[in-house]
């Protein structure tokens, strides 16, 4: 290249790309999103159905509680299966999380995330569970403490 289409080529090429190129972030120059890699945040349409998907969800568990047309065991395993389901709806179209963002370490924690509670949960559960069962016995003579 001539010294002259040099120059007039470096002239045309922003600072900022000639900064990421030199210091080889010219595969990522994006205008200094390191996050996004070229993922869409997503389109109002997203957002839209990510909304109505949640008002749905929030105002049918709550018609269930207000109306009570079942039973009591039955309504609260809806309204459990219902929240799971609003936070899968937030995680998809609010967070943008899915196996493709950020290389897929976003979904790693996630899972991560959920053994962890799992794990703290049920083990709280079981110890909360058999806690009569380790209990020092009281004797009829000791008086119970309030």
């Amino acid at each position: 290249m001539s010294q002259d289409a040099h120059t007039a080529h470096h002239d045309d090429v922003p600072h900022a790309a000639r900064h990421h190129a030199a210091h080889g972030h010219a595969a990522h120059a994006h205008g200094g999103h390191h996050g996004d890699h070229g993922e869409a945040h997503g389109t109002l349409r997203d957002y839209l159905i990510g909304f109505l998907l949640s008002v749905v969800l929030t105002a049918i568990p709550f018609w269930l509680v207000m109306t009570r047309p079942l039973a009591d065991p039955t309504t609260a395993v809806i309204i459990v299966v219902f929240a799971i389901v609003q936070v899968l709806v937030h995680m998809v179209y609010f967070l943008h999380m899915n196996g493709r963002a950020e290389g897929g370490w976003t979904m790693t924690a996630l899972i991560f995330t959920i053994i962890v509670v799992f794990i703290t949960i049920s083990g709280s559960a079981w110890v909360l569970w058999h806690l009569s069962d380790n209990m020092m016995p009281m004797s009829h003579g000791m008086p119970a403490r309030p």
